[in-house]
């Protein structure tokens, strides 16, 4: 750790001080600690931007002894009068803190009707923004739009951040577009990039006590963990989920939503009773009316469950009804969604392969290559590898060995095409 400076601003007045706070309410590693309510690292950001350590224990009303055993991790803050305390003394929003509104915050508008937390209302140039960059990476992918949404993180939305002024909705439209420009990444193949993002996203979606935005974000984040390989993780963050949205409002597509993540990772973890309970629960959820608006989340509808319950039902060896869901979510994306088709397709050729029905294989898969060569998605290039080793064994096949000729060449050439998106980002961290 950092050593500890004593005396650099003990002259400052609290005015002073809660501007310097004030600067860092946008930094990810504040908005971290007051979600986690590690007053020790907050505590610790304070005193590298120059207030003095006994200036923060004069401020709070607690002694350096104490001070310094939060700050090296000894000891956390417990009590709630000090967590209000901490809030009053340099004017941290109280939910940023899990408080009720201080006494100095201005007076926010509550929807009446509004059981509990619900999602925050976009303005509508945030709101075009986040359409016109969703509507791009569904027929496009995310790869050639990662650089266009970090920017305008940084040129629109970062300025907003440290306006004063600025309320719940610029920190939720900050979260929602991190959270995309993660799953740019990741359609990018930068895993790690998109992990990155999806951590810092959630505690600004905290933040704005944007409750179905977070469990959104754990949605995101149980995804990632199965892309990865961690199936464990991707249950206990589509549990998160789960958690999240109960203390909000009622928003069923988004529930449904973390049930089929849930099931995803149950049946990759070898447990199918359980994941066909989860995606029955899906399925019951889907058609239920929302009681909070979903402006900053992707709609999860008929088409993305019966992907999800594709992919289930493969993983269990259900084959006869993987196939039936694959297509049915083909049949239900045909236009607009050429990443999403393409995913589908994948799907639905490697459950042919698996029933050895290997010329219904090759049918969907010559019309993948037909399909956009310039789609950026790296992921689906990687689909379509993985499908090309399922029927390399059986290259004595002549359909197949034509086929795969086939496919050769046509990998060259979107490699090429992708060269841009295959290597690494510059750079790639949202303000």
């Amino acid at each position: 750790m950092a050593e500890v400076t004593e005396e650099a601003t003990v002259g400052r007045a609290p005015d002073d001080l809660r501007d310097v706070v004030a600067g860092l309410l946008a930094d990810r590693r504040l908005l971290a600690a007051c979600a986690e309510r590690d007053m020790g690292t907050l505590f610790r950001l304070l005193n590298h931007r120059g207030i003095s350590t006994r200036r923060i224990a004069g401020a709070v009303d607690i002694g350096q002894g104490r001070l310094y055993e939060y700050m090296n991790g000894k000891s956390r803050v417990e009590k709630l009068v000090v967590f209000e305390q901490i809030a009053d003394a340099f004017h941290i929003p109280g939910h940023l803190l899990g408080l009720a509104r201080r006494p100095w915050e201005p007076a926010a508008p509550v929807a009446p009707s509004a059981p509990g937390p619900a999602a925050s209302v976009p303005d509508e140039d945030d709101m075009a923004a986040m359409d016109a960059f969703r509507n791009a990476d569904r027929q496009a992918g995310g790869g050639r739009l990662y650089q266009a949404v970090v920017r305008h993180l940084t040129e629109t939305i970062g300025p907003r951040l440290v306006d004063v002024d600025s309320g719940p909705q610029t920190l939720a439209v900050a979260a929602a577009l991190t959270e995309m420009a993660g799953w740019m990444a990741h359609d990018s193949g930068h895993d790690e990039l998109a992990g990155r993002h999806f951590n810092r996203a959630l505690p600004l979606a905290r933040a704005a006590g944007d409750t179905p935005l977070a469990a959104g974000i754990a949605a995101s984040n149980s995804h990632l963990a199965l892309q990865t390989g961690d199936p464990s993780a991707a249950v206990h963050w589509a549990r998160t989920g789960l958690d999240t949205v109960a203390r909000g409002a009622a928003v069923p597509a988004l529930a449904a939503r973390l049930h089929a993540m849930s099931a995803r990772a149950l049946a990759a973890a070898g447990q199918p009773t359980a994941a066909l309970r989860a995606l029955d629960r899906a399925e019951q959820l889907l058609d239920g009316k929302a009681e909070s608006d979903l402006a900053w989340l992707s709609p999860f509808d008929a088409a993305a469950l019966a992907t999800e319950s594709a992919l289930v039902l493969r993983d269990l060896e259900r084959y006869d009804h993987a196939q039936a869901s694959a297509e049915h979510a083909i049949r239900l994306r045909e236009t607009g969604r050429a990443r999403s088709v393409a995913f589908n397709r994948i799907t639905l050729a490697t459950v042919h392969v698996r029933r050895r029905d290997l010329e219904s294989a090759i049918a969907v898969g010559h019309e993948l290559l037909a399909a956009d060569p310039n789609l950026g998605s790296v992921r689906v290039v990687r689909q379509l590898d993985g499908l090309r080793g399922l029927l390399e064994p059986h290259r004595a096949h002549p359909p197949v060995r034509a086929f795969l000729a086939r496919f050769d060449d046509s990998r060259r050439a979107r490699v090429l095409l992708l060269a841009d998106v295959i290597f690494p980002p510059r750079g790639g961290i949202t303000p």
